[in-house]
């Protein structure tokens, strides 16, 4: 019987924990050289003060070496506020156009205090491979 393998990436910045599970999605890639991965993103503060997360910074590497940038606003459509010891936690997708690929990237918070800082996202690997 197959069992599900789920890779789990960490890390933690200025006491914010952000952890991705990336999942290959192979009933999903109908078109041709189209291969969709999803991630499911979770951020905790672990910090005594809230903070909001106001962008995204994505570097995604396909399997071919090929870079590509993605900036943007909050994350799907949010600038959540996370408040101490609480998690915030949201999925969305990539689509590469080869079976393998990476992503890394960091999120930019203010603080109580107007302060901006950025928080790394690790680096992640997108592998057909969770099922063994």
């Amino acid at each position: 019987m197959a069992k599900a393998i789920q890779n789990v990436y960490s890390d933690v910045t200025r006491d914010i924990r952000v952890e991705v599970v990336p999942i290959y999605v192979p009933e999903q890639n109908h078109f041709v050289n189209q291969h969709l991965y999803t991630y499911n993103i979770s951020i905790t503060n672990l910090s005594s003060q809230p903070c909001q997360l106001l962008r995204r910074h994505w570097t995604i590497v396909d399997g071919i070496g090929k870079k590509e940038e993605v900036d943007g606003d909050g994350v799907i459509g949010q600038q959540p506020v996370i408040q101490p010891n609480e998690t915030f936690q949201y999925s969305s997708f990539c689509p590469l156009p080869t079976t393998t690929g990476s992503m890394r990237g960091h999120f930019e918070f203010v603080d109580q205090n107007m302060e901006k800082f950025m928080v790394r996202v690790p680096l992640f690997f997108l592998r057909p491979d969770a099922l063994h």
